[in-house]
């Protein structure tokens, strides 16, 4: 088994060399931010999507614009209006008078790397029509269905501030996203630093695509080889089920502050992206360590808190933190 992750360590090595590459293109143009990139690259290479909040100016839009140029491929940013219908986003058929018949005309959906800008200003269809898109990785006009590219992948926004004349996105949706990530102020350090680089009227500063579309297919196929123990495999249920059964892992305090626990996806979810994070740092292998750094991201808008815990002013980062306190470590 040593010898085996030997073998992988040494291919993830060699297959992760583009991940230096790629921060560094990102850190011409993006101040600090480490969480947030390392946490856009795991959804790249775990190929699940992602759900981004912050508070406006925390270079949400940048970040995600930024990475996907650092791609050879096809990127579509997407403003979400509240006047925004599904046809706008994944296509419509066009009667042409002359001949009599209906033509296909796609969509800005029809592209491998989707900014979704504040999701949550769009009313439901659109957000249905986008969330399909992400489960299925299929779009239907009319009788005709066509796939769509691989890689696929979607980057929404929200800001949690200025609410009124948003439609928020139910938690089975929410649970299509692989990862939610809060995002918080930069330090006073890294803020001078975005103030010495940005305050002019000219700032557009230009990065390089490093990597392309087959490099992270083929990275994707080096994360699934990545080993993971049965001990770790066992905490990731244990930290799951945790979430549902608070009072089986003598967690009896939780279980009053939890409405709904996570969902199986979760699992599969965590299992991958533990991976992911481990071929980030260029590791043939996954620890708890992983688990427990990218968990939080991973099961934060599947635990669903209970009117007792928003009375106490309780998050479910507060409750998953504990649960990660409290569960034996392999």
């Amino acid at each position: 088994m040593t010898q085996g992750i030997t073998v992988i360590n040494e291919k993830v090595k060699k297959e992760s060399a583009f991940i230096d590459a790629l921060k560094t293109e990102i850190g011409k143009v993006i101040v600090g931010q480490k969480y947030l990139i390392d946490r856009l690259l795991v959804g790249l290479l775990a190929n699940g999507h992602i759900l981004i909040e912050g508070v406006p100016g925390l270079a949400k839009t940048m970040s995600v614009r930024v990475l996907a140029q650092c791609i050879s491929t096809k990127f579509q940013r997407l403003q979400f209006t509240p006047d925004l219908l599904p046809a706008d986003l994944v296509g419509t058929l066009v009667y042409n008078p002359k001949d009599g018949i209906f033509t296909t005309k796609k969509g800005p959906i029809f592209a491998n790397i989707i900014l979704a800008d504040e999701i949550n200003r769009a009313p439901a269809k659109v957000q249905s029509a986008l969330l399909e898109a992400m489960q299925e990785r299929q779009v239907t006009i009319g009788e005709n269905t066509f796939k769509l590219d691989d890689p696929f992948l979607v980057m929404a926004t929200q800001n949690p501030i200025e609410q009124e004349g948003t439609y928020p996105l139910p938690e089975a949706q929410m649970d299509r996203f692989m990862l939610k990530i809060n995002i918080t102020y930069p330090s006073k350090e890294e803020e001078y630093r975005i103030l010495k680089r940005m305050s002019f009227t000219d700032k557009d500063i230009k990065v390089n695509p490093v990597v392309s579309p087959k490099d992270i297919i083929a990275a994707r196929k080096v994360v699934d080889e990545i080993y993971m123990d049965d001990k770790i495999e066992r905490y990731i249920l244990d930290i799951v089920f945790a979430t549902r059964n608070p009072r089986d892992y003598k967690l009896d305090d939780f279980a009053p502050l939890i409405q709904y626990g996570a969902s199986p996806r979760a699992s599969i979810y965590l299992t991958v992206a533990s991976k992911a994070y481990a071929f980030v740092q260029g590791r043939g292998y996954v620890t708890p360590q992983d688990v427990k750094s990218i968990g939080v991201d991973i099961l934060r808008h599947r635990v669903i808190v209970s009117y007792e815990a928003e009375a106490e002013e309780k998050t479910s980062d507060d409750i998953i933190k504990k649960i990660f306190d409290e569960i034996e470590v392999p």
